[in-house]
């Protein structure tokens, strides 16, 4: 039988303070979810969702907000079964050496439910306001691939080292170069694909896995929560993870969507 998994990704951009986002976080593991997930933003995004992936507004204000990696650690202690990490970290905000040692911490406080979610980096306000070079999409992706190898070295010379092999999750599905470090560097391989694209470019990485004489079958395959219309034709190209977004109001948390996605794991195991 599948092993489906669910995840939750929890936006504290906009909450209405720092203990409805915690309370989430709880609820959440409570109301049964494998894996939650916070982001590495600033400041929170404003996008519009649409065909080709969500696209930014003109407006982008300042909302209430707070960081994810401090945040991890809070999560390592208040939780105590479901997997934690952020969707995902950008690797252009701090020293790759450090992150790997911040991860290895978290990993440790958790007792081993650490998932370490990588990526380039995208969100140019983020880069500006604090004072990093944001560049281009080449120069955030070469920094990235040259982050990965200096990530694994310093996981493997920490003393003493992570609890657990901590799983390296890759989001995107640029074939030219994301598809590539995810079969040379991920366990998880995360996508907002629709199932059209996603049996396209699952497809590839398949043969470049092969290619790089890896098993295919040692990536989970993990996407964006789109309802139990698309569920069955991603559960058949293998993907195990399914990861849903709460955004939250003045009110707080809807977490709705969350306890139908769970309805339908536990239904379909």
């Amino acid at each position: 039988m599948t092993q489906i998994r669910v995840g939750v990704q929890l936006w504290p951009g906009g909450t209405p303070d720092y203990r409805s986002w915690r309370e989430a976080v709880i609820n959440s593991e409570e109301l049964g979810a494998d894996a939650m997930f916070g982001y590495d933003h600033f400041h929170r995004p404003f996008v519009e969702p649409t065909e080709n992936g969500p696209i930014l507004l003109p407006e982008q204000p300042d909302v209430n907000n707070f960081e994810g990696w401090t945040a991890l650690a809070s999560w390592a202690e208040i939780t105590e079964r479901a997997e934690i990490g952020l969707l995902v970290t950008g690797v252009g905000y701090r020293n790759p050496d450090l992150l790997a040692d911040m991860a290895r911490t978290v990993d440790h406080i958790s007792g081993g439910r650490l998932i370490l979610g990588l990526g380039a980096g995208w969100y140019e306000k983020d880069y500006l306001t604090y004072g990093y070079e944001y560049g281009t999409m080449k120069s955030r992706m070469d920094h990235f691939e040259a982050s990965l190898p200096r990530i694994e070295q310093r996981l493997a010379q920490l003393v003493p080292p992570p609890v657990h092999d901590i799983p390296v999750l890759i989001g995107g599905i640029g074939v030219k170069r994301t598809l590539p470090l995810v079969v040379r560097h991920a366990d998880i391989w995360h996508t907002f694909a629709s199932v059209d694209e996603y049996r396209r470019k699952n497809a590839i990485l398949k043969e470049l896995a092969a290619q790089a004489g890896r098993d295919e079958k040692e990536i989970e395959r993990s996407v964006h929560w789109t309802g139990r219309k698309t569920a069955d034709a991603f559960l058949d190209e293998g993907v195990t993870l399914f990861t849903t977004e709460i955004h939250p109001t003045d009110d707080g948390y809807d977490f709705s969507e969350l306890k139908d996605l769970i309805a339908w794991r536990d239904e379909t195991r």
